[in-house]
């Protein structure tokens, strides 16, 4: 699977995407992720990605030239799955919707940086637009950080144990259970007794109890969501 990722700030990019299991999956050749300087794209001697609002209004505005620019550059080499535009005004990035995108070839991220980019880049260009959550940030650059460790976690064969994924909290609108390592009493506290006998039904079972217990407790709306069927 391959990612590129389009900022004025690539330097952001560096450390989130070149470590851990991204670094692995990378190193295994199961992920491409390719991080693109708009700045690069531009015309004029000071390579200006940005300009005022029409209308005025504080803040700036990504410009649509070098956009277009560097979106068309990528697409005259290979075709995407989506094109992609982190945004606080876009759907929820959830679950279900890593589970899609991991079903792509090919991604193209559109980091937003100051008020935002030219809507007219938006209506040519975007798929898919992506928050991850009710809030500002800087730039579109950690949201995309974000995007590829949970999309990219979930290409076969990146994790060690294939069936890691599977159990991660909301893969089915459940979180995950409570899990327990060595020593087996810390401080008074003892790991609850199923979980060292071995039996693996009692063990799965009790699992997901108490995965229904935490998400009713913790995320009610989850709960519902996992009642209604999804």
């Amino acid at each position: 699977m391959r990612f590129d990722i389009l900022s004025v700030v690539p330097e952001l990019l560096e450390s989130p995407l070149n470590h851990s299991i991204m670094k692995r999956a990378k190193d295994k050749g199961l992920l491409e992720v390719y991080v693109h300087n708009l700045r690069e794209y531009a015309e004029g001697k000071h390579r200006q990605v940005d300009d005022y609002p029409f209308g005025g209004g504080a803040g700036m505005v990504m410009k649509p030239e070098p956009i277009a620019a560097c979106i068309r550059h990528l697409q005259s080499e290979r075709s995407y799955d989506a094109i992609i535009y982190t945004t606080p005004d876009g759907p929820r990035l959830d679950q279900s919707l890593c589970n899609r995108i991991s079903m792509f070839n090919h991604v193209m991220v559109l980091c937003g940086h100051y008020k935002g980019v030219d809507e007219r880049i938006r209506e040519t260009f975007i798929t898919h637009e992506i928050s991850i959550g009710d809030y500002v940030l800087s730039g579109g650059e950690l949201a995309a950080a974000i995007l590829v460790d949970a999309v990219g976690r979930l290409i076969p064969g990146v994790l060690n144990d294939e069936t890691s994924a599977l159990f991660d909290s909301f893969q089915d609108d459940l979180l995950a259970p409570p899990v327990y390592t060595r020593p087996a009493i810390w401080e008074g506290k003892a790991v609850p007794e199923v979980l060292l006998s071995g039996h693996e039904r009692n063990i799965d079972s009790w699992r997901h109890d108490q995965s229904l217990a935490r998400t009713r407790m913790r995320r009610p709306d989850l709960y519902e969501k996992y009642e209604r069927g999804g």
